[in-house]
């Protein structure tokens, strides 16, 4: 499952780990699973996943075993919402800032 659309304009690396959290919500991922899902190196992950903390996108849940990732609510998208890819239009709208 994407991100929603409106967090979709960040990093590539970002944009990757908000994808991969948004499969598992609830469970979330550790550091080593969201290797396996997002094509980065190690440092370009920390520094993607920095970012996403300092913007409130994402928390770090430890259960005293392990750390997990999960991403914050407004990111994941609702069941019923529609994840189409935006149009041409919707596109430009979104990089002129209209």
């Amino acid at each position: 499952m994407d991100a929603r659309r409106e967090f979709r304009d960040r990093a590539d690396v970002e944009v990757a780990v908000l994808d991969a959290l948004c499969d598992r919500p609830d469970e979330g991922l550790t550091v080593f699973e969201l290797r396996s899902h997002v094509d980065s190196g190690i440092d370009e992950l920390e520094g993607a996943l920095a970012a996403l903390n300092d913007d409130g996108l994402v928390e770090a849940d430890a259960d005293g075993r392990r750390t997990v990732i999960k991403p914050d609510e407004r990111v994941v998208p609702d069941p019923g919402e529609d994840e189409a890819e935006p149009s041409l239009v919707d596109r430009i709208v979104d990089r002129l800032g209209l």
